[in-house]
């Protein structure tokens, strides 16, 4: 009870878990769940400096079994209308896939039942039982057969499912006791699918649940097509399956455990197909990881395997949203039963967000063209043509365009972190070779320290590459800082300390595009990575962004030119002229980019693949800045202050709006807050515009609606001349502090009032005594000296 009023807290306390505990919620195996978070808040980057947002919290799940929750309850302090919580409750529920809620103030509850599309007010709370059945009714699941629905997940390794994993985990076991024989799900990567396929198995596999209804384990299969997709998991994840797992190899087909792991090329070899080893119903249930990468294409080999396996339950796991390129595996497996977007694992704070740099050259903006007769390393002449950047390392080789790349990325993390892991994805394994080579010299210093600072990870590499590869993924392990490859870490590769992902390639698939973003979404808070750079060379990144069927905004997106040595140019232009984006349909094909040779040529290649040149010149063009329109469907280009100033007038359509929200020191908080949660920074705001003594109020509107500039000291010597008279009732050494404080706001800006109590600890303040000395002693308490020091803030902005 706070000040003789009922808090929502006493509400829930006195009146709501009374009543739950009373309808059957507390006694086992059922439970409540108080205060439940099961978002961890966006992650909000602005000036460099990163905060959460707000989590989302639901004051009750009512649990079913331990890890079954039925419903979620919003409450409401007591002197509100129940009515008050039936949005949030609706909210939470529909993200939790829920299909009851309840909204209360206390006294009156309100019931939200999806299952009937009723709302209504009740007297009691549904029992666990009741609720139950309504569901099973509702979803026609046999009363039979619910024991692998009801089984508790593993928690052996302390992480327990997060709420859409556990929607997933669900919908797939609901599909698969509903007789669905095969079945799709969509998780954004770096969501956890392996987490989900393990707790799928886990809860069918102790259960005993198979397709055939006899009493004993399944036989499940998990498919991909890269052995690092099954290594890894069968190793890591899958532990507690023990001895029940065994991995497929040629010669080694036991068919005597459970858990089977295998890749499609070593199911199917050129010489024999192991698969037919196994009986057709075999299996119980297969597990097709990556499953958009071809396996349910009708012409690709490895369909053979799925179609021989028919009678077992597949179930596709994939990154990758209903596409062109990806419709063969909505084709095949049906529409998805749970979605997990980018979007939303960036907006609950489980993804990490990132920032987009668009680096242009010149050749690039507008293109290259041979001199007339001119040969290339191999003295062969260069086909006269206009180059594009589709062409560049595909048809011409351009050693100065990889040069000013190379040496941009080097100043880029001189400027950043010379440690920040980035992984660089090339045309072909050459083009990897000749980045890997530029990096090499261009960061010798780091390379004498530690010979692995820059490593080429292709196919070409093998067991060497892979070595390279696991040192780059562990935490611990400071280098290879950079990895430059072309088609092997586009996929299947959990690195969580990538912090920058660069495109010196184009990247036409949608699928590929989101597959290569995807190596730098995970995060790693406690090592520091809580966002990610996408550093791009090639223009992709902008194209794909401003495909409004994209799930995945940019938090903010830069582009800088360079010039022939790499160097950034730091004027501020408009749209390149002659900037030819790559077709949108345009892309490389996994097999023919990693064909080419692995090492950089100095003998003429005995076919010409492409035009060596290793002369030219190169420039830089500019630096600008792209943001989501208003819409969040098309990426403009603006400048930082064009597009503060846009959003300013978006939050505040008037100067006397702002002005109004900006005086009054509690209401500032929430301009403050809004602002941050744009990605408008002061000090990069005050940077950019060349202004670091203006007022961030002043500096807003000037930007917002032309107003003139003040600096602090301006508004300093104004508020003393205002405050002769507001303060006049003061002691002499109260005014003297507030005009201290004024002097703090002239040298650190109005952000001093959001630490004041900080402030008055130290010099000159500290002289006075402490903070509450100083509020006792000159202004007659806690509460007037606040107040003292709010009238001041106003008289600064009147």
């Amino acid at each position: 009870m706070r000040d003789g009023v009922i808090t929502e807290a006493d509400t829930c306390r006195e009146f709501v878990t009374p009543k739950l505990i009373e309808a059957g919620w507390g006694a086992a195996p059922h439970a409540i769940g108080e205060q439940h978070s099961f978002t961890n808040g966006r992650i909000i980057v602005a000036g460099g400096k990163v905060r959460r947002g707000q989590q989302k919290r639901a004051d009750y799940l009512l649990y079913y079994r331990r890890d079954f929750p039925l419903a979620v309850v919003e409450a409401k302090e007591i002197g509100l209308p129940a009515e008050t919580g039936v949005q949030q409750a609706r909210e939470y529920a529909e993200i939790l896939g829920l299909k009851f809620a309840y909204a209360t103030n206390g006294h009156r509850i309100i019931e939200i039942d999806y299952t009937t599309g009723t709302e209504r007010e009740v007297d009691r709370y549904a029992t666990p039982d009741e609720l139950f059945a309504r569901l099973t009714a509702a979803t026609q699941l046999p009363q039979n057969v619910l024991s692998p629905l009801l089984e508790p997940f593993n928690l052996a390794s302390g992480k327990v499912p997060r709420y859409y994993q556990q929607i997933a985990i669900n919908r797939v076991i609901e599909a698969i006791l509903l007789g669905q024989k095969r079945i799709l799900v969509t998780l954004a990567t770096g969501t956890g699918k392996t987490c989900v396929a393990f707790q799928v198995c886990w809860k069918l596999w102790n259960s005993r649940w198979n397709r055939t209804g006899e009493y004993r384990r399944p036989k499940i299969l998990f498919l991909a097509d890269r052995n690092i997709l099954v290594d890894d998991p069968m190793a890591k994840m899958f532990a507690p399956f023990g001895d029940a797992r065994h991995k497929i190899v040629s010669g080694d087909v036991s068919q005597s455990r459970d858990m089977y792991f295998g890749i499609y090329q070593a199911l199917s070899t050129a010489s024999e197909d192991v698969f037919r080893q196994y009986r057709p119903d075999f299996f119980d249930l297969i597990i097709i990881d990556e499953c958009h990468r071809g396996s349910s294409r009708n012409d690709s080999n490895w369909r053979a395997v799925l179609d021989y396996f028919a009678p077992a339950v597949q179930f596709g796991m994939t990154a990758t949203p209903l596409r062109e390129e990806s419709r063969d595996s909505y084709e095949y497996f049906g529409n998805p039963v749970y979605t997990y977007s980018l979007r939303q694992g960036i907006e609950d704070g489980f993804l990490a967000p990132y920032r987009v740099h668009r680096v242009i050259t010149t050749v690039d903006a507008a293109g290259w063209r041979p001199s007339k007769d001119e040969l290339d390393r191999f003295g062969r002449p260069v086909p006269d043509d206009e180059y594009q950047t589709k062409d560049f390392e595909r048809v011409i080789a351009l050693r100065a365009r990889t040069q000013a790349i190379a040496k941009h990325l080097t100043d880029f993390l001189k400027g950043t972190d010379r440690f920040a892991k980035t992984i660089v994805f090339c045309v072909d394994q050459e083009h990897a070779a000749e980045m890997r080579q530029q990096l090499v010299n261009l960061n010798s210093d780091m390379v004498q320290q530690y010979p692995d600072y820059v490593c080429r990870v292709t196919a070409d590499e093998g067991a060497i590459g892979l070595t390279h590869l696991a040192h780059f993924q562990d935490v611990d392990k400071p280098t290879p800082v950079i990895l430059t490859t072309s088609q092997l870490l586009t996929t299947g590769v959990d690195a969580e300390m990538v912090k920058n992902v660069v495109l010196a390639r184009v990247v036409g698939s949608r699928a590929e595009f989101k597959q290569i973003i995807g190596r730098g979404t995970r995060l790693k808070v406690d090592y520091g990575k809580e966002y990610f750079n996408i550093i791009d060379f090639t223009g992709t990144a902008t194209r794909h962004f401003a495909d409004p069927d994209f799930d995945g905004d940019p938090a903010r997106i830069e582009e800088v030119t360079i010039d022939e040595a790499g160097e950034t140019v730091e004027s501020f232009i408009e749209t390149p002229p002659g900037v030819e984006e790559p077709p949108a349909d345009y892309t490389v094909d996994s097999t023919e980019a990693d064909t080419g040779q692995g090492e950089i040529l100095s003998e003429p290649p005995e076919e010409p693949r492409k035009f060596y040149v290793d002369g030219g010149h190169v420039e830089v063009i500019g630096h600008l800045v792209y943001d989501l329109d208003t819409d969040g469907k098309k990426l403009q280009v603006v400048k930082y202050t064009e597009y503060s100033g846009r959003t300013v007038r978006t939050l505040y359509p008037t100067r006397d709006a702002l002005q109004s929200a900006w005086a009054n020191p509690d209401t500032r908080a929430e301009v403050l807050r809004e602002l941050t949660e744009r990605g408008i920074s002061f000090e990069e705001l005050a940077a950019s515009a060349n202004q670091p003594d203006a007022d961030p109020f002043d500096l807003l509107c000037h930007l917002a609606w032309n107003a003139p500039l003040l600096t602090r000291r301006q508004r300093a010597e104004r508020a003393k001349k205002a405050a002769q008279d507001m303060f006049g009732h003061y002691g002499d050494t109260a005014r003297e502090i507030l005009t201290l404080l004024l002097d703090k706001y002239i040298e650190r800006g109005i952000i001093q009032f959001n630490t004041l109590s900080e402030l008055m600890k130290v010099q000159p303040f500290d002289r006075y005594g402490s903070p509450a000395e100083i509020a006792t002693r000159h202004f007659g308490g806690i509460k007037p000296f606040k107040e003292a020091v709010s009238r001041l803030q106003t008289a600064l902005y009147q």
